[in-house]
């Protein structure tokens, strides 16, 4: 196997190898995931079955949740996994968040993650993968992200449930003197049928927690099944509702202090980047309600004062001014330059070659020029922009730290915070509170750690330190920017013989590791950034796809559907340019390339019956079409646009997905309209552009989103499946963007090649 490696990816392999055959030796994951009841701390007379479960002598039944709740209705799904194999009524069930312990890692996240490219091969990647969910349970990484939450839940969650329900038949028999074949577990009673007598919950759980977990449990078929599949009332509806819900902003503890942050405008890092010059501090502590004024790292100002609103005002005040380091040049037509120079060495050379199959380059040589294709695509950054700003509380007092946060990663929390504070990890508590959005944001730990650096100031006091619109928008970990090469030869019959795609763009993990692990830091082969383009599903004899990773000062990190979000418009409008050059309709052309995907055909059908593709359209809007797998899911879209006023306006969007079983129809209709309005914004006006070292965007009326007044239609259909349920957060996002791009071609004859969309073109009159 001919492939472009670097001895760090080697070592890095090596070193990943070992963990995972090392935790294999250690811990045995399937039995493990049940943990122990004490592990649940019950309180006021609850009694916990597994570390899943609490029940109550009133009869709740209480699921731990240990993935955040950022409006995505994943506590409601985890609950229903378990209280259906308990056969609990949907009435008494509740959630409480999980505490952190290893029993709640997310080991499905690292399948995401994992450094071995698609086709490496051979024992040690074989046991590697085999190995990777019991190194996640390994190292304890409780992290919201990557569409994994129901995923890894599925197995776990349902046998605690199974459990628990056989534990409580268990004591039922002692308490009633009768054989356990006799006993049926229904709407959260235990019931004799013969004797017509029945016992709650509440009355059974102390017996059945005294008694050994049984090894023999057997999980509901999915006929069976009464809570799985059903569009039950959503856990955290009822407090959004009435006001009680409380997200991270809305901490409030006795004698806390707010802090407002201001940082250096310019990226690069305390290396690379700016300073703050000196100013005079005392004279900053005299503005009115301040209470202290200090600087960290020379990166960064942080005020005190007796609010939020007194400390932005006094930070905005501070006569600031920052060597800007050498950086300050950057801006956005040198990254655009630095992308396309990297695709310059796209080919037989340079990169990484994530997918290899036949002979692209020799079938593109000596293909004819007119049945050859040529594009170059390209995105920009992108924020997260989540509504509810970045903020954590956080209090260090008399040796131990504790931090109240909406994080989707409070493993990394916690160990950060233990970092700053130069403590134990076992000496940091973690409160995750509801997330005002994540998409991504919310695995970054900064505000941690600054939260935490200001707590070691304050003699005890909690400080809640929340940032301002600006900050968050200049400060991010973006999206990052991005550029695509192809190139196709299409045979006679129009079907393609040879594709070559080379994406540049800069590595989501090298970014991340920079961050949390500097010293460890390597840049090696990232299917973060490459996922979306080289699992290319379409019948295709000769294929090749490379990664060029470009090094950035600018921060980069996960945002909704990560790599995909960017490779799936590069690669589905590409394609389109394909159907169109063989004359083929758009639709036809996917279907007949897909001939070994039956998944992915019966997803585009339905998608593009619901839409009534191939139907009269009233004049002047077109159809475009996009059809994607991602996270274990696959989604196609059809979009309908028209141009008014000179821009686009989409006026439906038809999505269909087959997400494996569905736990909650609600759910996966939402979050596939989340998706889609979250990748319409970035598809028609999200950018993120730099000048001078630094980003120009400052707040929503500089990076805007769909208002309502220009919300599509979007209808969605959920395909049946008994496979195991796939992710829902995300897949939706992905097609949304060529899906536009290529109804604004069949619009206009306009190719869009570039995010956002900003058509030139008028509508065609023939």
């Amino acid at each position: 196997m001919n492939r472009s490696l670097t001895p760090a990816l080697n070592r890095r392999r090596f070193l990943l190898t070992g963990a995972a055959l090392g935790g294999g030796l250690l811990v045995g994951c399937s039995g493990q995931r049940l943990g122990e009841g004490a592990t649940f701390d019950p309180v006021d007379g609850q009694v916990a079955l597994n570390a899943w479960v609490k029940i109550t002598p009133d009869d709740r039944v209480i699921v731990a949740a240990p993935r955040s709740e950022m409006g995505q209705g994943v506590h409601t799904g985890l609950a229903q996994l378990l209280a259906d194999e308990l056969d609990a009524r949907w009435d008494q069930v509740s959630v409480e968040a999980a505490p952190l312990a290893r029993v709640y890692a997310n080991t499905a996240l690292l399948l995401n993650v994992s450094p071995l490219l698609p086709d490496d091969d051979g024992l040690l990647a074989r046991l590697t993968r085999a190995s990777l969910q019991t190194v996640g349970y390994a190292l304890a990484l409780q992290v919201t992200g990557g569409s994994s939450s129901i995923r890894d839940a599925w197995e776990p969650l349902r046998l605690a449930g199974a459990t628990a329900r056989q534990q409580l038949l268990v004591a039922a028999a002692a308490r009633l003197q009768v054989p356990l074949a006799e006993l049926t577990v229904q709407d959260g009673l235990v019931r004799h049928a013969a004797s017509g007598r029945t016992l709650r919950f509440g009355e059974l759980a102390q017996a059945a927690a005294a008694l050994p977990a049984p090894s023999d449990v057997s999980l509901k078929p999915a006929s069976a099944r009464r809570l799985i599949g059903q569009p039950v009332p959503r856990t955290d509806i009822p407090v959004k509702v009435n006001g009680q819900a409380r997200f991270g902003i809305d901490t409030r503890l006795p004698g806390l202090l707010y802090a407002a942050i201001r940082q250096c405008p310019v990226f690069g890092g305390p290396v690379l980047g700016g300073r703050l010059r000196p100013f005079d501090l005392q004279a900053a502590r005299a503005l009115p309600g301040v209470k202290d004024v200090f600087t960290l790292n020379e990166q960064a100002v942080v005020v005190l004062a007796g609010n939020t609103w007194t400390a932005q005002q006094a930070v905005n005040a501070l006569p600031l001014q920052w060597d800007e380091g050498p950086h300050a040049q950057l801006d956005s037509a040198a990254v655009s330059a630095q992308l396309r120079a990297a695709l310059q060495d796209s080919g037989l050379h340079g990169g990484t070659r994530f997918r290899h199959q036949g002979d692209a380059d020799t079938v593109l040589a000596q293909a004819p020029a007119q049945r050859r294709l040529q594009a170059e695509y390209e995105v920009p950054f992108l924020a997260h922009a989540a509504l509810e700003p970045v903020n954590c509380t956080a209090q260090v007092k008399g040796g131990q730290v504790t931090v109240w946060c909406g994080t989707q990663a409070p493993s990394l929390a916690q160990w950060l915070a233990a970092r700053v504070a130069d403590v134990d990890t076992d000496q940091v508590t973690v409160h995750v509170p509801l997330l005002g959005g994540g998409f991504g944001r919310r695995l970054e730990s900064d505000m941690v750690e600054q939260a935490v650096a200001v707590a070691l100031r304050t003699q005890g006091a909690p400080v809640k330190l929340t940032w301002s619109r600006e900050e968050d928008l200049q400060h991010d970990m973006y999206r990052p920017a991005a550029m695509a090469r192809f190139e196709a030869a299409l045979d006679e019959q129009g079907r393609p013989l040879a594709w070559r795609n080379s994406v540049a763009a800069p590595s989501i993990g090298l970014s991340t590791m920079q961050r949390l692990l500097p010293s460890l830091a390597m840049d090696m082969p990232d299917k973060n950034q490459i996922e979306g383009a080289f699992e290319l599903p379409y019948a295709v004899p000769n294929l090749e796809v490379r990664q060029f990773r470009c090094a950035t000062p600018v921060p980069v990190g996960s945002w909704r559907s990560v790599g995909h979000s960017y490779n799936a418009f590069f690669t589905e409008c590409f394609l389109d340019e394909l159907a169109h050059a063989a004359g083929q309709d758009p639709v036809a052309y996917r279907l007949s390339l897909l001939a070994q995907q039956p998944r992915h055909q019966a997803v585009l059908k339905a998608a593009a019956q619901r839409a009534g593709w191939g139907q009269p359209l009233p004049a002047g809007r077109a159809r475009g079409v996009a059809l994607h797998e991602s996270f274990g899911s696959v989604c196609a879209q059809v979009a309908e646009v028209a141009l008014e006023g000179g821009r686009l306006r989409v006026h439906r969007v038809v999505a269909a997905i087959d997400c494996g079983t569905v736990v909650n129809p609600d759910t996966v209709d939402a979050q596939l309209q989340s998706a889609i309005v979250y990748g319409l914004s970035a598809a028609l006006m999200g950018e993120i552009t730099l000048k001078d070292g630094r980003v120009q965007q400052r707040n929503f009326p500089d990076y805007d989103a769909i208002r309502l007044a220009d919300m599509p239609r979007i209808d969605t259909v959920l395909l049946p499946s008994t496979s195991a349920p796939g992710g829902v957060g995300e897949p939706g996002t992905p097609p949304v963007a060529p899906a536009v791009a290529n109804a604004c071609f069949a619009l206009s004859g306009e190719r869009l090649r570039r995010l956002p969309l900003r058509p030139t073109q008028q509508v065609k009159t023939t």
